[in-house]
């Protein structure tokens, strides 16, 4: 079975960034306890929505698991009027900046509770109340998109800037080049975050990309690539926060390379095992972020296993209280596919909504109906 490829930092043509040591101040120290907060939350909630999947609950799920330092780590250093452009994996980008946990699930559920009453595939939420944009799908063009918008900042001499998530796997894609050519050009306050889980679905970072690192890939562009360890939270926060202030002061676009491991398969729908050895995922398991984050709170704030074990409790009472909550929701309206289509309904859609309902009303009359959308 091919492996993915080691990653090792670039001396020359990337640099690693490093979190420099400091002493631990209590406002560090809260930043940390709620970044391993949100951390664990998604370890848990991945369990929960893996769960729901396999038992017909959901349809579809992609987890983060193995990943989470990045996620987090990446989205702390967010500012809350900055914008974020995302990938499958960064449902925790909303959680972290205060969406309810019942929003990640009832996107995946699609019932009345789902704030985009059913029209996108699970794991793609959003919200503009917290600045994260629908995510397509289509690997890589959201990038181009991000890029627009951080252009569209430059232009009203806006000081934010915009995080654009994509994977290992999307950096040879036509819209990650077109994205990062725009971006160097246009000088754009926009920060490319790399989360590279060294896997496109079934194939290794090494087959799939020759270039020695994802980093580098943005000197070609002129701006600078930097590579970080993509299981140490407090790393990808230094990183992504120099990168985030640099383009807000008006220094141009930076390419950020977290490194880390998916532990679990592309998605609910995908089986690792059938192209990945299974000692190359037990070696990753050495280094996943919620032990290594767990270690570092013990170190330098005196965080206890009584503590995480009250915290693990808690946040599994408030996934499963979500899910309660979100199943307890009532079935879409099937009218709602005529809404958010034009400002002023046209006159083909107002046809179209009365014939709908009046099929409706007569298959139920008729007994022929028994669920939410009786067609």
């Amino acid at each position: 079975m091919p492996r993915a490829a080691p990653q090792k930092a670039q001396k020359t043509s990337a640099r690693k960034s490093k979190a420099a040591p400091q002493p631990l101040k209590a406002e560090q120290s809260a930043l940390w306890e709620r970044m391993y907060q949100h951390i664990l939350l998604l370890r848990i909630l991945d369990e929960k929505m893996l769960g729901l999947q396999r038992q017909g609950r959901i349809g579809f799920f992609g987890t983060v698991t193995g990943e989470e330092a990045a996620v987090i780590g990446s989205a702390a250093a967010l500012e809350p009027t900055d914008w974020v452009f995302p990938a499958l994996r960064q449902g925790g980008v909303l959680l972290w900046r205060g969406a309810p946990i019942d929003l990640l699930i009832a996107q995946c559920v699609g019932n009345s509770a789902d704030l985009v009453k059913g029209r996108q595939m699970p794991s793609h939420a959003s919200d503009r109340r917290w600045n994260v944009v629908s995510w397509s799908s289509c690997i890589g063009n959201q990038l181009p998109q991000a890029v627009g918008a951080a252009y569209a900042a430059r232009l009203q001499r806006d000081k934010t800037a915009v995080l654009a998530y994509l994977g290992d796997g999307a950096s040879s894609s036509a819209d990650f080049h077109a994205a990062m050519n725009m971006a160097g050009v246009w000088k754009v306050p926009v920060v490319f975050f790399c989360q590279n889980n060294q896997w496109a679905i079934s194939v290794p970072r090494a087959m799939q990309t020759a270039s020695s690192s994802i980093a580098v890939k943005a000197k070609a562009y002129g701006f600078e690539g930097v590579q970080v360890d993509g299981n140490d939270a407090v790393a990808v926060h230094a990183a992504t926060r120099s990168a985030l202030e640099k383009a807000r002061a008006g220094g141009g676009p930076t390419l950020v390379e977290a490194v880390t491991y998916r532990l679990g398969g592309h998605s609910s729908s995908d089986d690792p095992t059938k192209y990945r050895d299974a000692a190359e995922v037990e070696a990753a398991k050495k280094r996943e972020p919620v032990a290594r984050m767990k270690a570092l709170l013990s170190e330098k704030a005196g965080w206890t296993e009584a503590r995480d074990a009250q915290l693990r409790e808690e946040l599994k009472n408030d996934i499963d209280k979500a899910v309660q909550r979100v199943e307890r929701a009532g079935p879409l309206d099937p009218g709602t596919l005529f809404d958010d289509v034009y400002a002023e309904a046209s006159a083909a859609l107002r046809e179209q909504r009365e014939t709908l309902e009046e099929e409706i009303a007569r298959r139920r009359g008729a007994g022929a109906a028994d669920g939410a959308f009786p067609l």
